[in-house]
């Protein structure tokens, strides 16, 4: 979340969180988790601002980078930063107690950011760091030590349900993509200044990354921003998925890209995953798949049985993160003539199906903000059972529907959520459409339907006046 003038935008929940720690008068572990790109170390810069604070990152586990390259590197970075000579050492051990020595008093954080790339390689690198803690860094009563990285999968095998880390651990955050509100508070940081409509355009693009956010141009509309940075040859979002995947998953990334492939067009149940990817039911790819949700790529959408509350073993996962949607459905098609330059002049409403994928992005960045949803129809959180996109099957006993987003609360009542983004203002024929879904869903006796409607850029008057709708809901108006 860095702009210009080095300006930090929200995370206050965050920073509220964390602030706690700075009071403390015993050393912290913390660990803190999150997607790439969605501004970790960024936070932890803006928590440590008034403290001593230092960093050490991880090299990239790229072919060739071996475990003495992330000592050297690790040494290079303590030598810089405490002004040492340069170190050589084949010992993880003695890098961490020299640490631990020199930052034995006064406030100090310091940052191990990807630490599962730091530990490539060597299997002594987090029995060595346990010990330094025990020895060396707990006994600074003002020290707090932030263990960080995007491999969730392995800092929750490693370090949070380590018994070597049982009991050690103060608080453990997974840092989510930015809400909406603080998205748009950093497009207004950045300059731009155009519709909602547009704006939401952006965002459904990008999602709440805020790397992806900080590189936009707010001098450049918003489809000359998307068409530089998907459609052009260098433009980051055309590479990144790539990057992701290698960088995360290693010598498992096309399996990972394959499932992630076989849910760009849809929700899909496990069953499809299967078959699509080539790969058996089995537990490995229910590994697979727990490894993506905890990475922030895709949802494990659940659906209930209205009647009795219960979850039903039926599920879908549904690919979440907006980018890699908008990546494998619209840039990786692409890719050969973005390479070759022949895209460049195109406009964007050009492109075949270009309103329909902005609904599905749109759709799924609502769902992904329900939170500020809650708030703007009134809804307690905590009388809330079930919230997802819902789904039920056909049977002989009853039809065949899927919903938007389903709302069901403990006083009875099913918010029945349509979303829909569209450059004109949305007619009388979504009347219709949520009456025919309501119609098909299999309802106890006494449930209350909801029907509301979200948009960005309107709704016309008939619609208004046919008072259909509990809530009309300009989802900008939460901005």
């Amino acid at each position: 979340m860095r702009q210009e003038h080095n300006k930090f935008v929200g995370r206050l929940t965050e920073l509220a969180q964390l602030k706690p720690f700075l009071n403390k008068k015993t050393a912290s572990l913390l660990v803190i988790r999150g997607r790439r790109r969605v501004g970790k170390s960024r936070l932890i810069e803006e928590f440590a601002k008034n403290s001593t604070f230092y960093k050490f990152t991880g090299l990239a586990p790229v072919k060739g980078v071996t475990a003495q390259d992330q000592r050297n590197e690790f040494a290079r970075q303590l030598s810089e930063q405490l002004n040492l000579p340069l170190l050589e050492t084949s010992d993880w051990g003695a890098l961490f107690s020299l640490l631990g020595r020199i930052v034995n008093n006064n406030r100090i954080v310091i940052l191990f950011d990807e630490i599962s790339w730091m530990a490539h390689g060597d299997n002594t690198f987090l029995s060595k760091l346990k010990n330094a803690w025990e020895d060396h860094y707990k006994k600074n009563p003002r020290l707090i030590l932030i263990l960080c990285g995007s491999i969730s999968t392995w800092i929750e095998e490693n370090i949070i349900t380590s018994t070597g880390y049982f009991g050690r651990i103060s608080w453990t955050m997974n840092l989510e993509p930015l809400p909406i509100k603080d998205c748009y508070a950093m497009l207004k940081s950045l300059g731009f200044n155009t519709t909602h409509h547009e704006i939401f355009k952006l965002l459904s693009v990008t999602g709440g990354i805020p790397w992806y956010l900080e590189q936009m141009d707010g001098k450049l509309t918003v489809d000359e921003n998307i068409k530089r940075q998907c459609f052009t040859s260098g433009g980051v979002l055309v590479d990144d998925f790539d990057l992701i995947f290698h960088e995360l998953f290693i010598k498992r990334d096309e399996i990972y890209k394959k499932i992630i492939m076989a849910l760009s067009n849809s929700l899909v149940d496990y069953d499809t995953i299967s078959t699509k990817t080539n790969y058996p039911k089995s537990g490995r790819l229910s590994t697979y798949l727990d490894d993506l949700i905890k990475a922030g790529f895709i949802t494990k959408d659940e659906t209930w049985s209205l009647k009795t509350g219960k979850i039903l073993a039926l599920c879908h996962y549904r690919l979440s993160d907006n980018y890699l949607r908008f990546y494998l459905k619209y840039i990786l098609p692409k890719k050969p003539q973005i390479q070759k330059k022949h895209i460049e002049a195109i406009q964007l409403p050009a492109f075949p199906g270009w309103e329909s994928i902005m609904g599905l992005q749109f759709e799924n960045l609502v769902v992904n903000n329900r939170l500020d949803l809650y708030q703007a129809l009134n809804i307690n959180p905590a009388d809330v059972v079930y919230d997802n996109p819902y789904f039920q099957t056909k049977t002989k006993k009853q039809l065949g529907c899927q919903i938007d987003f389903l709302i069901q609360t403990k006083l009875n009542t099913l918010y029945i959520i349509e979303i829909k983004f569209s450059r004109n203002p949305i007619g009388l024929n979504v009347i219709e459409s949520v009456k025919d879904k309501i119609s098909r869903l299999s309802l106890p006796k006494n449930m209350v339907c909801i029907p509301v409607l979200i948009h960005v850029n309107g709704v016309s008057e008939p619609l208004v006046a046919e008072n259909y709708f509990y809530a009309i809901i300009n989802f900008a108006s939460l901005l």
